[in-house]
């Protein structure tokens, strides 16, 4: 009797896996090997969860249609975490922009970041113009008082030749980068 009842499940999940994930998954790309360093006044940067609109941290990609209106990518997702990808991206680009050793969070040193910034994005938009937009602000925290503190507002964008996932990832990335930049600017001695 257990045979049969085997038979029976394996014969009821065939279906359920040959109808499988067919989603095409995305990686956040990034070109911050082709960065030079810039040497900054602090040792080690710690970045805090890069916090994301909801349409930015959903695992399928959008992109603006006519009108402004935000459409899913039929049959793409992102590789990773929405929230994730963004802060490695971010961590990535200024560790390799930078002099300063950068690790996203949890730190894993036993000894603190000498500074902490942390990210909130409120427009993370493919738009209908040619560009990717990034916009929101970030906040530089020194508890030892290495640097100034300061919260500041960013706004940067990357071209895009379509709207095409692999694009959109991108320019994604090259907006992260573009963000490095201010950042590493921010923190230079």
């Amino acid at each position: 009797m257990t045979l049969r009842i085997a038979a029976l499940s394996l014969a009821a999940a065939l279906p359920l896996i040959a109808c499988g994930d067919t989603n095409a998954r995305f990686p956040i790309m990034s070109d911050a090997a082709q960065a030079s360093k810039v040497r900054v006044s602090v040792r080690t940067i710690e970045v805090r969860d890069v916090s994301l609109p909801a349409y930015a941290a959903a695992s399928e990609i959008v992109v603006e249609q006519d009108g402004g209106a935000l459409f899913v990518v039929p049959k793409s997702i992102w590789a990773d975490d929405p929230v994730r990808a963004v802060t490695g991206a971010l961590s990535r680009s200024l560790d390799v922009r930078s002099t300063a050793s950068v690790a996203s969070e949890p730190w894993p040193l036993a000894e603190p970041a000498d500074v902490r910034v942390e990210v909130r994005i409120d427009r993370m938009i493919a738009k209908t113009d040619g560009l990717f937009e990034l916009s929101g602000q970030f906040a530089i925290a020194s508890p030892d008082g290495m640097v100034r503190e300061s919260v500041e507002r960013f706004a940067v964008t990357a071209p895009m030749a379509d709207s095409e996932p692999a694009t959109v990832a991108r320019a994604t990335g090259a907006a992260i980068d573009s963000l490095a930049d201010v950042i590493v600017t921010k923190l230079k001695r």
